[in-house]
Formats: C-alpha cells, structure tokens, sequence
C-alpha cells in the first residue's frame, strides 16, 4: 500500500501548478528543438525519466538507511515527520508561505538534445526542481523513512518517479491530443491545489498519529 501512495504523491506531483505548465517546453526540448519526431521525442523522454528516477530512488535509499538507524525512537520520527508534511499541506493550501517551494530557473538547450543530454536534464531536473515538486517528493522520502529500510525506501521513490515518469512519457507521445485536458487542468489549478494540500495534511496526520503504520499493515 505504500508505494501504491508514493505513485500517486508521483502522479500529482505532475499535475503541480509549477510543473504541468512548463510540460510543452520539455517536449520540445525532447523534440531537439524541431518539428516533433515521436521516436526521438520519446527516446529522449525515457532517458530524462531515468536521469530523475536514479535521483530520487537513490534519496529513497538514504531516507530508508536513516529511518533505520531511528527505529528504536520510531514514535519522534512518525511525530516529526507528520509535522513536516503537515507543513507542506499548509503550505499547498496558502496558508503557510515556504520560500523553499519556488521552481528553478534552469533553462536547457534543446537543439541538439540526444540520450545523453536528456539524462543529464533529468538529472538536473531531479535537483533544479526539487524545491517546486518538494511537497509530495518530500511527503514520499517521510513516508520512506518511516519504513526503516533502505531497499523499501528504493522501491518507494520508484514508484513515485513512475508516478511522475509515465504521465510525462503518454505527454511525450499525446501532447498535441492532450491540449485541451492540460488547459482544464490549468484552467481549475486553485481546487486542485486545495485538495493536494488537504491529501498531505491527512497523510501527515496519519503519520504523526502512528495510524499510517497501522493502515499500511493492515492493508498490505
């Protein structure tokens, strides 16, 4: 059940007002900044997943290796950690103003994009943009040091560069059919951050309380 949560803290990390708008630049920048290709667009789509994914899943690991050294004082980490999250609800509902969630300005080059170019973006990407995605990626890494393990807090942040990954590679593929569902989306950005920052106020709440652990057990 845990990482079925960690995917959808990825999806809805997406779909966050300060990354879907800039979803057609990055397509272009897939395209090598030409007359969209599918095949290259796609290739260079999957290399900037993987440049993000080993990121995050690499952050997973360390979140489970700390978790694990502060098993014995499990009860302060669950306490701390529904804090924190409960901050980033606050802070997706405006009710708390974090100056550490303000996107990157990196710009990239994508004339002559190729794999290794776009796995570098990805990597780029993954630090550039941590502070913009930091809400649900930072309710992800919580979550996964609550676990106490190192190879469980991997495969959390997997799932959660999945939730993040797929959306972009179907965008990569769909973009020019998917106009209309992003300018929806766009168009009803104050509800949608509503109800992430209400989701990561009760996830935190369950973490703080202990239920997230019990909840987890019993459903897994």
């Amino acid at each position: 059940m845990q990482y079925f949560v960690s995917f959808l803290e990825g999806i809805i990390t997406f779909i966050s007002p300060c990354l879907l708008p800039m979803l057609p630049i990055y397509i272009s920048y897939f395209a090598g900044g030409r007359e969209r290709g599918l095949t290259k667009t796609v290739a260079n789509a999957v290399a900037f997943v993987i440049g993000f994914t080993l990121v995050f899943v690499s952050m997973g690991a360390l979140a489970g290796t700390v978790g694990s050294f502060l098993t014995a004082h499990q009860r302060v980490v669950d306490l701390l950690c529904g804090i924190v999250v409960i901050c980033f609800g606050l802070n997706y509902l405006g009710l708390l103003h974090l100056n550490i969630f303000k996107g990157s300005a990196f710009q990239a080059d994508g004339r002559d994009m190729g794999l290794l170019s776009a796995f570098l973006f990805g990597l780029v990407f993954s630090v550039g943009w941590t502070p913009c995605v930091g809400a649900f990626l930072g309710s992800a890494l919580m979550l996964a040091s609550q676990q106490g393990s190192a190879m469980t807090g991997m495969f959390m942040l997997l799932c959660y560069s999945l939730g993040l990954g797929i959306p972009f590679l179907i965008s990569a593929v769909l973009i020019d059919q998917l106009k209309s569902a992003f300018d929806l989306i766009k168009r009803h950005y104050q509800l949608i951050n509503r109800i992430c920052g209400l989701l990561l106020i009760l996830i935190g709440i369950l973490m703080a309380t202990g239920y997230m652990g019990r909840l987890l057990a019993l459903l897994s």
